[in-house]
């Protein structure tokens, strides 16, 4: 198959190309110009002025089967992703029950996930008080990391940790060479209010945990990383101060990254109505500032990658009117592309010809605000993501010998999210009735579309890792 398009993103920018592909697999980059019927009659796509970007790789996100199936599962969760351009997702060790802090417990996952996937699939699995001997049996069995938590999770099968623990599985990790995935809130710092019965106020949940809990609890985390050489990622980082934290452990040679999500970077405390508790996460949404500052830390490369945090729930359990006792998690799988898209363009980041990763000298085209943004999303989404997860030999990329993991998009045209439309199992999101710039029109997997035009059955495509 063969697929062509005037605005193909490469690692070397963004330029017309011509994009082969064998079993599966990207097997050269041609031009835009050359006759793409010779070599497959038939069975070549011409994208004319549509982007073609590498498939986004999601590395946080909480599909909940089995056990929590009726929250969401592979079959839905796959399926929005498609949706979405999302090509690959890394499925967090919770909420599923068991949780995936054995191999039995994965291998239980596996086998729920099996025929039910439209996209490919990794795994991450959890770190735990008490199963450090797990550890080494479930990256020989394929997991990509590990998470923890240093607060409670939210669900009783997965406990946070604290230092004496993390002094127990912080070196084991080292050893096996993967990342350490840490939800990183102080759990000293979080704040409660019992003397009131509903809080319908989103800035009384937002004072309860302030940005000095995020900032704590990422000094622990580099301070063990630097003692025991172990590459920790920090998940959805919420504030400037925490930001900044991070940007100065990297300069003093800590192996860390970190990530931040589209909620963070769309929405602001200040716009949350009363009692809308679609927006609670933790961290929490937080004022204005902290978003314009998590945005230029993903410029300055503070911040490495943009996941969604994809935690869906059922609509009673985010309790309206009370952001206390609602389930704390944003579901928008489906939505990323778009959301980092349109706000991207509101960011009012500076254009640099460094943005684009390479040396001006070898820049095909000359970078534009168009162009830079476009390889933007392609590092931040796709390759970013990758790399965190050990599959950057085969996705967040369209280069030879790659999987022909891609999606066709519409970077100009613009739509309202109608929730009814979503295609994850609940439909309660803070996007609701938002105006969105970015459609897109077809998502390959492999070379097979799974979303678009020439929709495979479900279960057809789908590997697990």
């Amino acid at each position: 198959m063969i697929v062509r398009s005037r605005r193909v993103v490469l690692p070397d920018g963004v330029r017309p190309a011509t994009i082969h592909i064998e079993n599966g697999r990207i097997a050269r980059i041609g031009t835009y110009d050359e006759e793409a019927g010779v070599d497959a009659p038939g069975r070549w796509t011409d994208a004319g002025d549509l982007v073609v970007s590498p498939g986004i790789v999601d590395t946080h996100v909480h599909v909940n089967e089995p056990g929590r199936t009726e929250w969401e599962g592979f079959e839905t969760a796959t399926r929005a992703a498609a949706a979405g351009g999302v090509t690959t997702i890394v499925d967090m060790p919770l909420n599923s029950i068991p949780a995936t802090t054995t191999v039995a417990a994965l291998e239980a996952k596996r086998a729920a996930a099996r025929g039910r996937c439209r996209v490919d699939v990794a795994f991450w699995g959890g770190v735990v008080p008490g199963n450090a001997q797990d550890l080494e049996d479930l990256a020989a069995a394929g997991v990509r990391g590990f998470k923890c938590f240093l607060v409670p999770s939210g669900v009783d099968e997965f406990h946070e940790v604290g230092e004496k623990e993390l002094r127990i599985a912080m070196p084991i990790i080292a050893k096996l060479g993967v990342p350490l995935l840490v939800h990183a809130e102080s759990p000293g710092l979080i704040r409660s209010h019992p003397t009131y019965p509903t809080f319908p106020t989103y800035e009384t949940y937002l004072s309860t945990r302030p940005p000095e809990a995020e900032v704590e609890a990422i000094r622990l985390v580099m301070r063990l990383a630097r003692e025991f050489g172990t590459h920790v990622h920090i998940v959805h980082v919420a504030s400037a101060e925490a930001a900044g934290e991070i940007s100065r452990g990297k300069a003093n040679g800590v192996s860390v990254t970190a990530e931040t999500c589209p909620h963070y970077l769309t929405f602001a405390a200040e716009d949350v109505p009363d009692g809308a508790t679609e927006f609670k996460c933790a961290p929490p949404i937080r004022e204005a500032h902290h978003r314009h500052a998590l945005w230029k830390a993903l410029a300055d490369g503070s911040l490495d990658l943009v996941a969604t945090d994809h935690s869906p729930a059922p609509p009673a359990l985010k309790c309206p009117g009370d952001f206390m006792k609602a389930w704390g998690g944003i579901a928008s799988l489906e939505l990323s592309l778009s959301a980092i898209w349109t706000a991207l363009e509101r960011s009012n980041l500076r254009v640099e010809p460094s943005d684009l990763n390479v040396e001006p000298s070898d820049l095909k085209v000359e970078p534009s605000d168009l162009n830079v943004d476009l390889c933007r999303i392609a590092r931040w989404m796709s390759e970013a993501p990758a790399r965190l997860a050990g599959i950057d030999d085969r996705k967040g990329r369209i280069a030879p010998g790659f999987d022909a993991d891609f999606i066709i998009w519409e970077p100009d045209a613009e739509w309202t999210v109608d929730a009814s439309r979503l295609q994850q199992r609940h439909k309660l999101t803070p996007y609701a009735g938002r105006r969105l710039r970015g459609v897109v029109r077809r998502t390959f997997v492999r070379g097979t579309c799974v979303w678009g035009i020439e929709e495979p059955i479900l279960g057809a495509t789908g590997q697990l890792a």
